[in-house]
């Protein structure tokens, strides 16, 4: 049985010489395959939880699927495991009629890890798939204190990372009244794991694109994230921590908002600066 969390006894070392025995909470990982098809696809290590959307958003930021409809069934595949309780970490999904199957060329020939969204992926020419895609990316501009806020509003609902200090988050903002509302915030191990967790439950409740959205991320913006959020025609991405070159140079390729080093009192936009109302 796969677990979010999980319980272990820990000696506790000071520098002062005290030793002591404590309890202690660690986040859950767990391998999870994803098949279309019953066709091995991609492993990643995972959180346990919001699975099915993980497995959706996956396949979207592949291009195998545009929106929620493409999918005809999901369903965990794995029957028992050795301990006699049912496995959760085999996900296959079933697309729907005339939704073609993803290219070989995808196909991910070693695990995915947790600190890696796109690994073992099996040409470079498959990593930036971007240009295949009609993005249609909004123009609407926030004021900088909404964006400022972020950081702090996605802290307030890390509930995972309160209990273990060891998982990614990332949050969907709508605008609503009052300013950007977060509609959806999830956690993982893998900070790509849980953008596709986010881009994978709007697909379901939502749809493709949602105008004015910001994804607000807890670590850093890389390659991938500005990748999956550009598909998912999110706009603006801000991070808590710096992005990287790469994922500045994607980001002004597709015309896209990408901010770094949100602190809550000051940020940094990479591109993109008229969507910042200062």
């Amino acid at each position: 049985m796969v677990k979010v969390t999980q319980r272990r006894r820990v000696t506790r070392l000071s520098a002062d010489g005290s030793v002591r025995e404590r309890a202690d909470t660690l986040a859950g990982e767990e391998p999870l395959e994803i098949r279309v098809g019953g066709r091995p696809l991609s492993v990643t290590m995972r959180t346990p939880g919001s699975d099915f959307d993980l497995a959706v958003g996956f396949l979207h930021g592949e291009g195998v699927v545009r929106g929620w409809d493409d999918v005809a069934q999901i369903d965990y595949r794995s029957g028992i495991g050795a301990d006699g309780q049912r496995d959760y970490n085999v996900v296959d999904v079933t697309l729907a009629e005339g939704v073609a199957p993803p290219d070989p060329s995808l196909e991910r020939h070693v695990y995915t890890s947790s600190s890696c969204g796109i690994c073992g992926t099996s040409s470079i020419e498959a990593v930036r798939r971007t240009g295949e895609h009609d993005l249609r990316l909004d123009r609407v501009a926030h004021p900088l204190a909404q964006l400022l806020a972020l950081p702090d509003r996605l802290r307030q609902e890390q509930k995972v990372f309160d209990r273990t200090g060891g998982v990614h988050a990332a949050a969907l903002f709508l605008p609503g009244a009052g300013g950007l509302k977060p509609v959806c915030v999830r956690e993982d191990v893998g900070r790509h794991n849980a953008v596709d967790k986010v881009v994978g439950w709007a697909l379901r409740e939502r749809g493709m694109p949602l105008p004015g959205a910001v994804l607000q991320v807890s670590g850093r913006a890389s390659f991938e994230l500005v990748q999956k959020a550009a598909l998912a025609g999110i706009a603006t991405l801000s991070a808590v921590s710096a992005p990287s070159a790469l994922a500045v140079e994607l980001g002004e390729e597709l015309g896209m908002t990408v901010i770094g080093f949100n602190r809550g009192s000051s940020l940094n936009v990479y591109c993109g600066r008229e969507r910042v109302l200062a």
